[in-house]
C-alpha cells in the first residue's frame, strides 16, 4: 500500500505554486507528498477504495468549489483522516451574517452592522432611513454568502433605493449593511491588514484595499506602530470561527481602534507576490507552506515518527 503523509486537493490553476511549496515543505519534512488535481481524482479514490493507497492529511482547497471532491473528503473522514477543513465548517464560518453575531460575542470590534433577510424571503427589508443614520454615509452593502472578488458588494451606499436595489442582485442571500470603517493614515501607509490563520500560526501583511497590494510588516512596524496587537485578533477570530485555515482583514482606524472587516475569507488566495502584482509576499506563502507540513509530521504516530528521523528525515 502507498501512504501519503500530507495529500493537497486543489482545483485552481492559480495554486501551483502554493501546492509546488506545500510538497517541497513536506519532502523536507520527509514525508510523503501527493497533489490531486481533478485529473487524477477518480484514479486517487478508485485507489483509496480498493485499499491501494491511504492518506494521513489532506489539506482540501478544492472540495468548497468542485463538488466532486467531497466524496475525497467523505472517504478520508470516514476512516478517522485529518481534512483541513471539513466543508461544513467552512459552509457556516462563511456566512456574514452568523460571522457578525459571532464576533460580537466572541468580543471582536466589527463595523455598526445591519443585518437584513434574502429578498426572497421578504421583500420589504422593514428599515428606515433613520434606522441607517448610525452608519454614516456613504456605508457598506455586502451579501452574507455570496463571496470573492467583492462579488455584490456596494461600497458608496447612500440610500434605502441602493439597498433595495442591492438585495435584488443575490435575492436568495442575506445582506449586511455596514458602516464604512476609514483606516488611519500615517507615514504613506494605509493601516489595513490581512492576517493569515493557519494551524496556530498566525502571519499578518499590510494590505491596501484600493490596490489588493500587500506589503511585509517589518520588525520596525511591529514596534513603531504597535501592530503585535494585530495577532491576538487574529488568534481571537481563529477561535470564534474553528477554522484552522483562514484570512481575514483588520482596520486601525483613525481613533485607533482595531476593527475587523470582511470577516473570514475561507479560501484564501496564495499567489506568490513574485508572480502576481496583487499576490501574497512569498515568504509568508511559504510559512504557510511549512507550518501545513510540520503539523502533518506532528500528526504521525510516535513510530511513524521515529522511522522518518531513522530515514533522514529533520
Amino acid at each position: 500500500m502507498d501512504v501519503i503523509d500530507l495529500a493537497v486537493a486543489a482545483d485552481w490553476e492559480f495554486d501551483v505554486d502554493f501546492v509546488r511549496l506545500v510538497g517541497e515543505a513536506a519532502v523536507r519534512e520527509g514525508l510523503t507528498t501527493k497533489a490531486i488535481w481533478p485529473a487524477d481524482l477518480g484514479e486517487t479514490v478508485r485507489r483509496l477504495a480498493a485499499g491501494e493507497m491511504d492518506i494521513r492529511f489532506l489539506l482540501d482547497r478544492a472540495s468548497a468549489t468542485s463538488l466532486e471532491f467531497l466524496g475525497l473528503q467523505d472517504f478520508l473522514r470516514g476512516r478517522g483522516r485529518d481534512v483541513l477543513d471539513p466543508v461544513e465548517k467552512l459552509r457556516w464560518a462563511s456566512d456574514k451574517a452568523t460571522m457578525h453575531l459571532e464576533f460580537i460575542a466572541g468580543g471582536l470590534m466589527t463595523p455598526n452592522t445591519i443585518i437584513l433577510p434574502s429578498f426572497a424571503s421578504r421583500y420589504d427589508s422593514g428599515i428606515t432611513e433613520a434606522d441607517l443614520v448610525p452608519l454614516g454615509t456613504p456605508f457598506v452593502i455586502k451579501p452574507a454568502n455570496t463571496t470573492g472578488g467583492s462579488l455584490g458588494v456596494v461600497k458608496e451606499a447612500r440610500t434605502i433605493e441602493a439597498v433595495a436595489a442591492a438585495r435584488r442582485t443575490y435575492p436568495m442571500d442575506k445582506y449586511l449593511l455596514q458602516e464604512r470603517i476609514q483606516p488611519r493614515e500615517e507615514n504613506g501607509k494605509r493601516f489595513w491588514f490581512r492576517g493569515f490563520f493557519i494551524l496556530g500560526l498566525v502571519q499578518c501583511a499590510w494590505w491596501d484595499d484600493r490596490t489588493h497590494l500587500y506589503a511585509e510588516i517589518t520588525p520596525d512596524d511591529l514596534d513603531g506602530y504597535g501592530l503585535h496587537a494585530l495577532y491576538p485578533i487574529v488568534r481571537r477570530i481563529a477561535s470564534v470561527s474553528k477554522l484552522r485555515f483562514f484570512s481575514t482583514e483588520i482596520v486601525r482606524d483613525e481613533t485607533g481602534r482595531s476593527v475587523v472587516i470582511d470577516y473570514v475569507n475561507e479560501s484564501c488566495d496564495m499567489r506568490l507576490q513574485s508572480g502576481h502584482a496583487d499576490g501574497v509576499p512569498d515568504a509568508l506563502v511559504a510559512a504557510v507552506a511549512s507550518r501545513i507540513a510540520s503539523f502533518a509530521r506532528d500528526r504521525l504516530a510516535p513510530g511513524d515518527r521515529l522511522n522518518l528521523n531513522r530515514k533522514g528525515g529533520t
